[in-house]
């Protein structure tokens, strides 16, 4: 199914661009690209998304793999003419599978892109992963709110 390539292609970004951010970066260093509206800040994130702690470390394991599990099951039963709620759940997949690597490999997530305003006001440092999570329940509550509700019965989206 499409949904899982695409899921399956922006989880090899994600770990791709770790991956280099590790290999010629040490923790905690920054480069400006474009001053302080896009540095590459290496970070080791514990936490939840954004450096949110509000667990012990192995709820955000057992959260991503029930989290991955739901989507999964609700991008197979989705009828295939609704594309967009398949590509943001894909994206929700592709962000809870991406940071689950780390978390299994490394105990953390790697997080490095770093948007902002000046050296005050600066977004929480983030992955490809984050953003896709973000992106898809963005595009998934947008569709909710031009298409409408979800039929209580079949869990289909109506229009």
């Amino acid at each position: 199914m499409w949904a899982f390539g695409l899921a399956a292609l922006i989880v090899a970004i994600d770990q791709a661009t770790k991956a280099l951010v590790q290999a010629v970066m040490l923790p905690n260093q920054s480069i400006p690209i474009a001053g302080f509206l896009l540095r590459i800040t290496y970070i080791r994130n514990p936490s939840a998304a954004f450096g949110l702690s509000i667990a012990p470390a192995y709820f955000y394991v057992i959260f991503s793999v029930v989290a991955s599990v739901v989507v999964g099951y609700y991008i197979v039963r989705l009828p295939k003419w609704d594309y967009w709620p398949r590509i943001a759940l894909a994206m929700i997949l592709a962000g809870a599978i991406g940071n689950l690597i780390d978390r299994l490999r490394f105990g953390e997530v790697t997080d490095f892109i770093q948007v902002g305003l000046s050296e005050r006001l600066v977004w929480p440092i983030f992955n490809v992963a984050d953003m896709g999570v973000s992106v898809g329940v963005t595009l998934l509550l947008l569709f909710f709110l031009v298409t409408g509700e979800t039929d209580k019965e079949d869990g289909r989206l109506e229009a």
